[in-house]
């Protein structure tokens, strides 16, 4: 089961984008906000827009979550 977090620095189109941990797409650490443990990214992504509406799934890590 794979461990996730969000970056919460949005991107230039107001994503915050979910990883799945160790994506080489990823936030600087200082970025993330943990989402832990989950199944799949959708739990993920799930988790995250919990605080930020805009969560999306990276294109590269999480790319079954990632409306584009």
């Amino acid at each position: 089961m794979p461990y996730y977090y969000v970056n919460q620095n949005a991107q230039s189109n107001g994503d915050h984008e979910v990883h799945e941990n160790g994506c080489t797409q990823g936030a600087n650490p200082e970025n993330q906000m943990n989402l832990g443990w989950h199944i799949s990214c959708h739990g993920a992504v799930t988790e995250a827009k919990k605080s930020y509406s805009t969560a999306n799934g990276c294109a590269y890590c999480c790319s079954d979550c990632n409306t584009g």
